[in-house]
């Protein structure tokens, strides 16, 4: 599962860092998962081996602006490529209704369905062959959700010895079982894929925030996770000037509920945009990551724009960004701030 950040920065874009855009990606051919959709987006994904024809679906944690106003751009470009495939968007109703207003009154039509879901249903869930999602309540100005994907269908491992001790001989039929499909032989038998499989693995799972100045909220949610992904749009500092308005977490907020929660993995992302990249500069982005690692003993990634990470499926995450996008936005990743 490839988590590849498309934009970084909350509220506005730096030089940098565009605003929010997050895709995971899973299996082959690649289909893929977009969470919000600042604008500029689709000038994003050109920079990347996604395709909107192999887009499953986007999921958006709210109606702010930075999260939603690349949606009538990506939509209509989409179409003029030459989807068909319905296209499913997950999102609160104000987002629909944005969607509906800025495509009819820009002339503007789709050539496949999109297929609206409100993700603040009771007992929301989507799923698809690959994944399953539900949302999760947040603490923010408006209405918001994390979003939880649980990978589906993990790959099973055949029992050989029992198939052949009941006589099933090695050949198609042993295939079917391994993509955990049930079926009948020639003889009249039944086979349960169940019977003769064992998963190989545990199912991947990935928690993505949108925003939140309660990242507790997330507790249940995080159990058994392996990736939180989560806003730390200031340090504790910058938080206590701005106050408590704006409803962000700080660094240090969600870097302590991360310690609590056991997590293995935090990325932390939606960074203000006072925070610069440069060396030397100041308020420098490393400030964020110094503060975390105060409180976070785990693997801690500052998210960078293009930078994709993948959760393996011995669970660990790796940066897979290739060389020519390695510090693209960030060529000081991983240098501290000035003293």
């Amino acid at each position: 599962m490839d988590l590849t950040f498309l934009g970084t920065s909350g509220g506005t874009p730096t030089k940098t860092r565009n605003v929010t855009g997050l895709a995971l990606a899973h299996g082959r051919p690649r289909q893929w998962y977009l969470i919000d959709c600042g604008e500029g987006t689709q000038h994003r994904l050109l920079h990347t081996p996604l395709s909107v024809m192999q887009l499953r679906a986007i999921f958006i944690t709210h109606v702010h602006g930075d999260h939603t106003f690349g949606l009538p751009g990506l939509l209509t470009s989409a179409s003029m490529l030459g989807r068909t495939e319905p296209l499913h968007l997950v999102a609160p109703r104000p987002v629909q209704a944005f969607v509906a207003a800025a495509l009819a009154n820009s002339d503007s039509t789709l050539g496949y369905d999109l297929v609206h879901q409100d993700s603040e249903a009771p007992g929301f869930q989507w799923q698809d062959d690959a994944v399953s999602v539900t949302a999760v309540p947040l603490s923010h100005r408006v209405p918001c959700h994390a979003f939880v994907f649980t990978e589906r269908n993990p790959e099973r491992r055949l029992c050989q010895a029992r198939l052949i001790a009941d006589g099933i001989e090695p050949g198609p039929a042993w295939g079917e079982l391994q993509r955990g499909r049930d079926l009948v032989l020639d003889d009249g038998r039944v086979l349960y894929s169940d019977d003769y499989t064992e998963i190989a693995r545990p199912a991947r799972k990935i928690v993505v925030g949108g925003d939140n100045d309660s990242p507790e909220r997330l507790a249940a949610a995080c159990t058994g996770a392996q990736v939180l992904v989560h806003e730390a749009t200031y340090t504790q500092a910058v938080a206590d000037r701005v106050g408590s308005w704006p409803q962000h977490s700080s660094a240090a907020q969600v870097a302590r509920f991360a310690q609590s929660a056991a997590l293995p993995n935090l990325v932390l992302t939606h960074f203000s945009s006072r925070y610069q990249d440069r060396p030397g500069a100041r308020p420098h982005i490393g400030e964020l990551e110094a503060e975390a690692r105060q409180w976070y003993r785990g693997n801690l990634v500052l998210a960078r724009d293009l930078a994709t990470f993948r959760l393996e499926k011995d669970l660990t995450l790796r940066d897979v960004t290739p060389p020519a996008g390695r510090g693209r936005t960030r060529p000081d990743a991983g240098i501290q701030p000035p003293p």
